[in-house]
């Protein structure tokens, strides 16, 4: 019997028009064996939200350069909370300081990835914590 495949959201909220390092996880994941669906750019927090409702998926990751992910990022976790969805995985990455890690996580982020990161720990992070 196959094994039921992982699904990962990985979406670009804001305005931020920077994409290759979302593309690059979501090719690493695909690779993987995980079902991907991208958002694309300029997202909203509501349409992320309601994106990963309608995909029934398990993990949610997040792109952001344009500094707003103090913002953008705890949209997604609340939105998905009020939508019964607090148990997805959430993760996060970017040019993100890291003195702003700590109040991401806070909002609900399991990890925050940043610049230089191997694709192989954010597969093995999210095979680790999706059965």
């Amino acid at each position: 019997m196959a094994q039921k495949k992982i699904r990962v959201l990985i979406a670009k909220p804001g305005l931020d028009g920077h994409d290759r390092g979302a593309k690059v996880v979501a090719r690493a994941l695909r690779d993987a064996g995980m079902e991907v669906i991208y958002t694309g750019i300029r997202q909203t927090p509501e349409k992320i939200v309601a994106a990963a409702v309608q995909e029934d998926v398990d993990v949610v990751g997040l792109s952001c350069l344009s500094g707003a992910h103090l913002v953008l990022f705890p949209r997604v976790a609340e939105g998905l909370r009020k939508r019964g969805k607090a148990e997805l995985l959430l993760f996060g990455g970017g040019i993100i300081p890291a003195e702003d890690i700590p109040a991401l996580k806070e909002s609900g982020f399991a990890e925050i990835f940043l610049p230089g990161t191997d694709t192989g720990d954010v597969v093995n992070f999210i095979h680790e914590r999706v059965s």
